[in-house]
């Protein structure tokens, strides 16, 4: 199947970031290029747009995607080495940033990627296919412990210690090497009361092993600040997150960046000498209008946070 997914927030996006049309933007999460797209019509000749995808299904897509555009560089690499992308092709700042944190409707409609819980896949869900570490190496060689750690702190999910369990023992007669496999064995890991009553009992545990295969946490809370200072004088940042993990590392990552004083609240001036790199623009998230729900349901938990870098 093609590369497709609808872009989420995506007029509320391209209003928080101001666009100029001579400006400079870079799009971290480049998908199939559907923010980009909208980013490059408001350029001018002048203007430019690097676009950074790791997956190389993404990079393809776009490229097909925005090949009637000259001002456009596709870069296939993560995130996290935003500068050193931006130095070598002679970029210094940009006026503008945006991630779009969500896995991508391909990745998850794509049983092969191992990114759904809804369909017989293999345990892959690699964003970037050259790693050679897959799911499968997390749910086939972690610990017990160290499986309830990280489906208990990146799913949130209450069952993490059950599952984990579950986890160790079926792998016992044998490695799981496909998400249907694992799918059953969460089922069975939760009481029978709790699936009649909640989602899809796998949701929680299939986002945490995904967050720990790909390193994503950890990755946009050691790059935020990097893409701020990264910012020209009234540039803006866009982030769209989708679970309260991500959305708490935006938000805090913002705030800091807003108000970074760290003297006693009794202090009766600021000794500290931090000095605010900004403002945050959305005072609460942007999310989905119910028109949008109705033709993407998966914009649900989308949330935006804008930050504007001071003048």
């Amino acid at each position: 199947m093609g590369f497709e997914h609808k872009p989420v927030l995506l007029r509320e996006t391209i209003e928080g970031l101001a666009i100029k049309p001579r400006g400079t933007y870079v799009d971290c999460t480049l998908g199939g290029g559907g923010h980009s797209g909208c980013i490059l019509e408001k350029l001018n000749d002048q203007g430019r747009l690097i676009g950074i995808d790791q997956d190389g299904a993404a990079v393809a897509a776009a490229g097909e995607r925005l090949k009637g555009f000259t001002n456009v560089t596709i870069v296939r690499d993560n995130y996290c080495n935003i500068r050193q992308i931006l130095e070598s092709n002679d970029v210094h700042d940009a006026d503008g940033i945006l991630l779009d944190l969500g896995v991508s409707s391909y990745q998850l409609d794509t049983p092969g990627r191992g990114f759904s819980y809804n369909s017989d896949g293999p345990l892959d869900m690699r964003m970037d296919d050259r790693g050679s570490v897959t799911a499968a190496d997390i749910v086939n060689t972690y610990s017990e412990k160290d499986l309830t750690r990280i489906i208990r702190t990146y799913g949130e999910e209450r069952f993490a210690a059950s599952i984990a369990k579950h986890i160790t023992a079926a792998r016992e007669g044998g490695s799981i090497k496909t998400t249907g496999e694992l799918v059953e064995i969460i089922r069975g890991s939760i009481p029978a009361k709790f699936l009649k009553t909640s989602g899809h009992p796998a949701k929680q545990t299939f986002q945490a092993i995904r967050i720990e295969l790909n390193n994503e946490l950890k990755v946009l809370a050691d790059t935020l600040d990097t893409m701020i200072d990264l910012l020209t004088p009234g540039g803006r940042i866009a982030v769209i997150t989708f679970h309260s993990l991500e959305d708490r590392i935006v938000k805090n990552a913002f705030k800091v960046s807003q108000d970074p004083c760290t003297c006693p609240p009794d202090f009766p001036v600021c000794v500290c000498n931090k000095v605010s790199k900004g403002s945050i623009v959305t005072k609460k998230p942007v999310t989905a209008s119910e028109e949008e729900l109705t033709d993407n349901p998966r914009a649900k938990s989308a949330k935006l946070r804008i930050f504007e870098k001071r003048l």
